[in-house]
């Protein structure tokens, strides 16, 4: 599931005050408690309906429902029987389709029984309450050859099509070289085209037309992503990697882009030289060149980065434009203004592990512990 070193990291604990003020010079933000009584919460997210409700994804595979700022009793969708879940293995993605009001389609990553990464899409009720179990149909899925690294997020992005994140499949530093390798999903961000009954490789996937590669590979070189995120106005796909032993790196994937960046892993581990076999080019497999990470933060300051999102919301203006994201286990929660080719952060407080960022739909921003259970909304 969800980055490495989980198992051991989970036993950290990092207190949280109901309101925590920020590091000097930083935005004006508190964090105050907005739910509590969930489960290991891996992903959160809204419908986009207009209803102003939260969905959270359990790693067990239970979708809980908040509304009206409480938890509901009803489960929204119930996975357990089809998910292995523990160590990084899970419920570890969610997403609602776009025209979600009309067509009440609805998306999720999972590993399943053998420990294997599947896509599946179900479809809500006619009146929304839950998604019907009966509905569920399989739309991608992926060997897993250990079991860590399984990445987790989907997202649509600003061109309707849907994303998924899977990390390189796990063990150590990617022995299977699965980061540089074109046939194989794993490492990579993926896009789908998932508007017909049946899912294709989206319009415009850089290496569809390329004899022997995966031809859902949108960018490639991850370690495991665990979260990216678009920013709602630029449009812009903010990645945050997971990194080996010296390095937590951000990457930015401008809107305009055509695909196809690759992000360097196993060749580099954020701005660093990992793998010595290689002699560090510049270039990969596929020949691309090698991006840079946008932000890197070492091992004084973290272990296991939390990716979250570029804050589009009104509740804070002095953090309107800045990359809001975290660190797994030392619990430090980061700002950092999403411009230019090298960004500088600033810590903004402290989360007891925090697993996933939320973003509801006017663009407020929640953070779950993943010990406690609980979801914390951020304000000033």
């Amino acid at each position: 599931m969800l980055p490495a070193r989980w198992l051991a990291l989970a036993l950290l604990t990092v207190p949280t005050s109901a309101h925590t003020a920020l590091a000097q010079a930083a935005p004006a933000v508190k964090l105050t408690p907005f739910v509590s009584g969930l489960e290991q919460v891996t992903a959160l997210t809204h419908a986009g309906d207009g209803t102003n409700r939260l969905y959270a994804a359990q790693q067990d595979g239970r979708i809980r429902l908040i509304a009206g700022g409480k938890v509901q009793p009803n489960l929204f969708l119930d996975l357990r029987k089809r998910t292995a879940a523990g160590g990084e293995r899970g419920l570890l993605g969610l997403a609602f389709d776009p025209a979600y009001k009309t067509n009440r389609r609805v998306y999720v990553h999972y590993t399943d029984l053998n420990g294997d990464t599947v896509l599946a899409r179900y479809s809500a009720t006619a009146d929304f309450s839950r998604a019907d179990p009966a509905s569920a149909r399989t739309l991608f899925t992926a060997k897993q050859p250990y079991a860590n690294h399984n990445g987790g997020q989907l997202a649509f992005g600003p061109d309707g099509f849907l994303y998924l994140g899977l990390g390189d499949g796990g063990s150590g530093g990617d022995p299977q070289n699965n980061g540089q390798n074109l046939a194989s999903p794993l490492g990579k961000i993926l896009r789908f085209d998932v508007r017909a009954d049946t899912p294709k490789p989206a319009p415009g996937n850089p290496f569809a037309s390329r004899k022997g590669a995966n031809p859902y590979i949108w960018a490639y070189g991850l370690r495991n992503p665990w979260r990216f995120s678009f920013d709602r106005t630029s449009g812009d796909l903010i990645i945050a990697d997971v990194g080996q032993n010296e390095q937590e790196e951000v990457d930015r994937q401008p809107r305009a882009s055509k695909g196809g960046e690759n992000y360097g892993w196993r060749i580099r581990e954020g701005q660093r030289c990992y793998d010595p076999s290689s002699n560090c080019p510049s270039t990969g497999n596929g020949g691309a060149a090698l991006q840079a990470p946008v932000l890197v933060y070492g091992r004084t300051e973290g272990q296991s980065i939390t990716g979250g999102y570029v804050y589009r919301g009104s509740a804070i203006p002095a953090l309107k434009g800045q990359y809001v994201f975290a660190d797994f286990a030392t619990g430090n929660l980061w700002a950092a203004p999403a411009s230019g080719s090298s960004w500088k952060k600033a810590q903004i407080g402290k989360v007891s592990n925090p697993a996933t960022f939320g973003e509801d739909e006017q663009g407020e921003l929640y953070v779950a512990e993943y010990g406690s259970g609980r979801v914390l909304k951020l304000g000033r």
